[in-house]
């Protein structure tokens, strides 16, 4: 067979395309695994993020309730140091 022969040069090409074309999926492949991992990983910080703002929510009104707490033991000591003064002025 002659080197010139449109069969042979058909076929080359045919085998040229295919293997590009088998390069692209691989391409396309691998960037889609990335893309899955970028969105696994997407999910995970919005699940994260949740959970933060819950447990941020929760710490504030903990901390709100210990602040009124605290006001409320301020007062009270207020309360008896002024009970403890007068008992000692009237004592005097």
């Amino acid at each position: 067979m002659p080197q010139d022969d449109p069969f042979d040069a058909a076929r080359a090409r045919l085998r040229t395309a295919l293997d590009r074309l088998e390069s692209a999926v691989d391409a396309r492949l691998e960037r889609e695994g990335v893309l899955h991992s970028v969105d696994a990983e997407v999910q995970r910080q919005t699940a994260d993020r949740g959970r933060l703002a819950r447990e941020l929510d929760a710490a504030l009104a903990r901390g709100e309730r210990l602040e009124q707490a605290n006001r409320d033991v301020s007062k009270r000591l207020v309360d008896a140091m002024e009970r403890v003064r007068k008992v000692l002025e009237q004592h005097k």
